[in-house]
């Protein structure tokens, strides 16, 4: 009878091998994590991202969860009957909207996803950027060209805003505390309105302010891929700006590469765009050589 290991275990050593220098490399640092998509729909997605939380907190990274919602908010608005509009990927968001988007967001999602790491052996709180005054947010406008006239009109989209200061108190009192943070993309502004934050913006500032080491984006996509339908796991500012002028990078992925692009030129050492409909894998990006996203870096 053999006494050789079986080939399995030996997979999970080599694993762990490969995996021990990154655990050496981030150990005590802060890692930003935007959780949305198809995987908040998912059960079993949504038990996977629990864990992997659980675990990068137990071998001594600190993750900071920020959760998005829109289909969510969609769903409660048809249901409400409230009628609602896209403009550049925004929703307009009137006072009635802005309302049913912090209570699903502050209170359903947020509850829930905090349930998920709690079962999982995590201690996790939920917030909003209301809370202590986390985020700070100004109102966001846009610009809209008259097809006719050719005139460009602002656009008011009601009570969208985007951070203008982050005050990072409560982030490093829960984490001194071993806590994860679960953050709501809702801030308050100077003006002491309520504002919906789109979660990609919010966890890009944040990441930025408390230096943090990797801001993850948990997307429905592979990442950033190329014209021959590969996908771009390395790419820089300036190479982003050449895939963006060539429309290698277009629609939806415009925001979300810039969203990184801002967070790296912040002081984030990396972001990266992953598919969160993937098990695990944002350990995958972390833990292996070759990566399963897109990583952006200076």
């Amino acid at each position: 009878m053999s006494n050789a290991p079986h080939p399995d275990l030996l997979v999970k050593t080599e694993t762990l091998i490969e995996a021990l220098p990154y655990l050496q490399r981030y150990a005590g640092k802060t890692f930003v994590v935007k959780y949305g998509g198809h995987a908040m729909g998912d059960p079993e997605l949504a038990r996977d991202f629990a864990e992997d939380i659980v675990l990068l907190k137990a071998v001594g990274i600190n993750p900071v969860v920020v959760h998005g919602g829109g289909p969510q908010i969609g769903a409660m608005l048809k249901r409400l009957e409230i009628k609602s509009e896209f403009i550049d990927g925004l929703r307009v968001t009137d006072a009635a909207t802005a309302e049913v988007a912090e209570m699903v967001l502050s209170g359903a999602i947020n509850k829930e996803l905090v349930a998920w790491i709690n079962a999982a052996g995590g201690k996790a709180v939920g917030i909003s950027g209301k809370d202590a005054n986390l985020v700070t947010a100004t109102k966001v406008t846009r610009t809209k060209r008259d097809p006719d006239s050719l005139i460009e009109q602002v656009v008011d989209l009601g009570f969208v805003g985007e951070p203008e200061t982050i005050d990072r108190t409560v982030i490093d009192v829960l984490t001194a505390a071993n806590i994860v943070p679960v953050i709501a993309p809702v801030g308050v502004g100077a003006d002491g309105h309520t504002y919906n934050i789109n979660a990609d913006t919010m966890a890009g500032a944040i990441a930025a302010a408390i230096g943090a080491a990797r801001l993850f984006l948990l997307t429905d996509v592979a990442g950033v891929l190329g014209k021959d339908g590969v996908l771009l796991t390395d790419l820089t500012p300036p190479m982003i700006e050449t895939l963006v002028a060539d429309g290698t990078i277009s629609g939806g992925m415009i925001p979300k590469i810039e969203t990184c692009v801002g967070a790296v030129q912040g002081g984030v050492d990396a972001a990266v765009i992953l598919d969160g409909r993937i098990p695990h894998a944002m350990l995958l990006e972390i833990f292996t050589r070759a990566g399963v996203g897109t990583l952006v870096h200076a």
